[in-house]
């Protein structure tokens, strides 16, 4: 999540480049799950209330931005698409966006659809929670990526340990809600997977009932390699380790 200001000198493409996502949530637990709840907003936006129905086929945490006040913005539609008043799917033979954040279905076959983007903000979401990337994500323990490894805490009753440690004094109830949000929405099969519009009901209410998460897609297991090993892309970053980059329109 990048932070965006108007005293910036930098050009757009060195400011969406600089940072990710999980470099810039060293905020406490309700700052993150505002920022969650913003972005469920702005794809519900795309979806319902704008005049065209937008699918941004790359959503990801280097394309949400942070205003002033912490407020996100869903940035760089540059490969979105928009979908006519009945279509519900595309197909294309060209595949585009960020693996790690891509639906099974887009990037095995070139679907797309609603749910498509729906997958991609589950897997922020946990990434949000846990303070970690999904693509690369490496375990002392077992080769699941980050959606396999918060589904296998989920089967054995250790959600809670999914959480990231910078976070003190978290509410558990919240905490689980967007684990659990977060496995829904990355099911494998994109009916599986619930409207935005559902999210934000979930979120919203406290007497909403959740559906039982099924196995995620892309649930996969990895042979490490040696560049794996000692990469340094799954490491948690500490505020003096991170930057902040501004904006100033030139």
């Amino acid at each position: 999540v990048k932070r965006l200001s108007k005293d910036s000198g930098q050009g757009l493409r060195e400011f969406k480049n600089e940072v990710i996502l999980i470099a810039k949530l060293q905020h406490r637990n309700l700052k993150r799950f505002d920022i969650i709840i913003g972005i469920a907003r702005g794809l519900l936006y795309l979806r319902r209330d704008s005049r065209l129905r937008i699918i941004h086929r790359d959503l990801k945490a280097g394309n949400i931005l942070l205003d002033s006040e912490m407020n996100p913005k869903i940035s760089d539609f540059g490969l979105a698409r928009i979908f006519g008043g009945d279509q519900t799917q595309i197909n294309t033979r060209r595949v585009v966006g960020t693996y790690g954040y891509m639906s099974p279905e887009y990037a095995i076959d070139g679907h797309f659809s609603m749910k498509s983007d729906v997958f991609s903000f589950g897997v922020m979401v946990l990434e949000i929670v846990s303070g970690k990337k999904n693509r690369g994500f490496i375990h002392p323990d077992h080769d699941l990526n980050l959606l396999g490894h918060a589904w296998k805490l989920w089967n054995e009753n250790k959600p809670m340990e999914l959480v990231d440690i910078l976070l003190e004094n978290v509410p558990t109830a919240e905490v689980l809600r967007c684990i659990q949000v977060g496995l829904l929405c990355v099911q494998k099969h994109p009916e599986e997977r619930p409207l935005m519009s559902a999210v934000l009901y979930m979120f919203d209410s406290d007497n909403a009932s959740l559906p039982k998460p099924k196995q995620p897609g892309f649930y996969i297991e990895r042979v490490h390699t040696e560049t794996d090993s000692s990469s340094s892309c799954n490491k948690l970053y500490t505020p003096t380790e991170l930057t902040v980059t501004t904006l100033h329109g030139r």
